[in-house]
């Protein structure tokens, strides 16, 4: 129904939403949860007040590896309350105050958040601006390009009247959004609510509002429960891979790279990560995009729930990454570096930024790449001429280090990078990298060998190269962590289990490897674009839809010898 003809049915106000919908069955006709009344303090631009929610605008976007795009990655309430549902229900919001654009969302799970790109899950936004309302739904079929998801229902409506209320229900395979009593569109959409749970997201763009009520009330024989992931706790497992490994190398830590979302939504996905492993490294809440979307702004919300969590089941936290030339906010990448005015100016927000963080997580973390991938993707030797080296030079490591240094002594501080597992250019430019920053003042601990097998053909790194590789780099003084370790299936589990547990006993057999991560915990979550913009998923992890994989029996047995 087009936008024109819905306002003589509606009478909305932008400062009150009502919203019903409708699931399964249950018992517990009329049980009400108090959402104002839940923490949320993990909501990224959330702040609870005396008079209800105050959300802020944090324009935090997912930009391309070339720093182009930017799609909307809106926060949501993960670390904290979300709903459990089983047959009809209510969530009803009152929104005041409203400076700017005000949205309200609900999800039928978490999104998956990669590297380049966000895959949307089913979901309905309400985006209240002025008088306008735009209702948008996405059902969470996998789109084909991830960074421009597209809507299966997306109507604006003009409103008539800012005093209304507004309700939105479910039932069955319809959406009805409603004011008044009045029916104004019903879509058939599918089963956009599948999972039983509903997740709730508060953004604002370009000002700000209030939230001054938010309940969910169960309807029509319905239930509603509220669960509270910050009490999110797994018991370590006797014989997983950190506690088999603990009995050989008590100081040795086997770690994952994680995510906020599926570890707290996914039940099966936080017993392997929490139970198996003895470090995390997040996947990109602490990129620069993700902990400062502007200026001054900073969103540790969810990297701080990350923390939290690892620290709760005595878990190390490594951190990933203070500077790099890609997952940078647009603020960052255009920072000024004309004249020498420029560069200082800029230099100052750059070092600013760095200080703040690093007290931030100050004694939280056991270490930092300080430096991550300086010299590219490309396999080359020379360092990429991102806004750090063109605000600072050849030796903005060094620079960083010794910045970090001084907000943290204590953190252990490496530079990462992939393509110098073995012996060869890329590492020998790796280690006068290293060596030269430390001998301009930098405190670099030790490297980050990132260990990525695309290609078995190409990338394969065997184990007798890799243990000379760890000898150079200990003779340097320097110590060595497997970084982001994951191998490709596309030549049979077999051939996977070899290489990775090629990889980790190479690592866990020599003193100086001191850690071994690998990028990922479950292929439910390994997703990637092909170069034909397709989405993909990997094959390359040690669980499968909650399954020990061939390639973590391997790891097992190296540490079972």
């Amino acid at each position: 129904m087009a936008g024109g003809s819905l306002a003589a049915y509606l009478a909305v106000a932008a400062s009150v939403l009502v919203l019903c919908l409708a699931a399964c069955s249950a018992p517990d006709r009329d049980r009400t949860v108090d959402l104002i009344g839940q923490d949320w303090t993990a909501a990224p631009g959330v702040t609870a007040g005396e008079d209800g929610l105050h959300v802020r605008a944090t324009d935090r976007r997912i930009v391309q590896q070339d720093g182009s795009g930017g799609q909307p990655n809106p926060p949501l309430q993960l670390y904290g309350t979300h709903l459990e549902v089983d047959g009809d229900f209510s969530v009803t919001a009152t929104i005041a105050d409203a400076t700017g654009a005000a949205s309200l969302t609900l999800y039928d799970r978490p999104p998956v958040v990669a590297d380049e790109f966000r895959i949307e899950p089913g979901s309905v936004r309400l985006t209240l601006r002025g008088r306008d309302l735009r209702v948008t739904v996405h059902d969470g079929s996998l789109p084909d390009d991830p960074t421009r998801p597209r809507p299966v229902y997306d109507q604006q409506v003009t409103l008539a009247d800012p005093a209304a209320p507004l309700t939105v229900s479910r039932s069955g395979d319809t959406l009805r959004i409603a004011s008044d009593g009045e029916t104004v569109t019903a879509p058939e959409l599918g089963d956009v609510f599948t999972s039983g749970q509903v997740w709730l997201g508060l953004s604002g763009e370009g000002g700000s509002f209030t939230v001054r009520s938010l309940t969910a009330r169960a309807l029509d024989g319905g239930a509603v429960s509220a669960v509270d992931t910050t009490r999110l706790t797994v018991p370590p497992a006797r014989d997983g891979l950190q506690a088999l490994a603990a009995r050989q190398r008590p100081d040795f830590r086997v770690g994952a790279a994680l995510a906020l979302g599926p570890l707290t939504a996914d039940p099966e996905y936080a017993r392997a990560a929490l139970s198996e492993f003895g470090s995390v490294t997040p996947e990109n809440a602490m990129k620069p995009q993700h902990l400062s979307p502007g200026p001054g702004v900073y969103t540790f919300e969810e990297a701080d729930a990350l923390v939290d969590i690892a620290r709760r089941h005595g878990m190390d936290v490594h951190g990933h990454t203070l500077t790099f030339g890609e997952a940078l906010p647009r603020w960052m990448q255009d920072l000024p570096t004309t004249t020498e005015a420029d560069r200082r100016a800029s230099a100052t927000a750059l070092l600013d930024y760095v200080t703040t963080v690093v007290t931030h997580f100050r004694g939280r973390l056991a270490s930092w790449d300080v430096v991550n991938e300086p010299f590219g993707v490309d396999q080359g030797t020379q360092l990429r001429h991102n806004v750090w080296y063109r605000v600072f030079g050849p030796g903005y490591p060094a620079v960083v280090s010794r910045a970090v240094h001084a907000a943290d002594p204590d953190v252990a501080q490496y530079v990462n990078e992939n393509g110098a597992d073995v012996p060869g250019p890329r590492q020998d430019a790796l280690l006068a990298l290293v060596t030269e920053t430390n001998a301009q003042g930098g405190h670099i601990d030790g490297v980050g060998l990132q260990a990525h097998v695309y290609d078995l053909s190409t990338d394969r790194i065997d184990g007798d190269d890799l243990t000379r590789s760890i000898d150079r780099f200990a003779g340097a003084g320097l110590r060595v962590r497997i970084s982001e370790n994951d191998v490709t299936r596309s030549e049979g589990p077999d051939a996977q289990a070899e290489q990775y547990a090629e990889v980790f006993a190479a690592c866990f057999r020599h003193p100086n490897c001191v850690s071994y991560t690998t990028w990922g915990v479950d292929d439910r979550y390994n997703w990637w674009v092909a170069p034909d913009g397709r989405l993909r998923q990997g094959h390359d992890l040690l669980f499968e839809q909650g399954r020990p994989t061939l390639a973590h029996r391997a790891l097992r047995s190296v540490l079972e010898r």
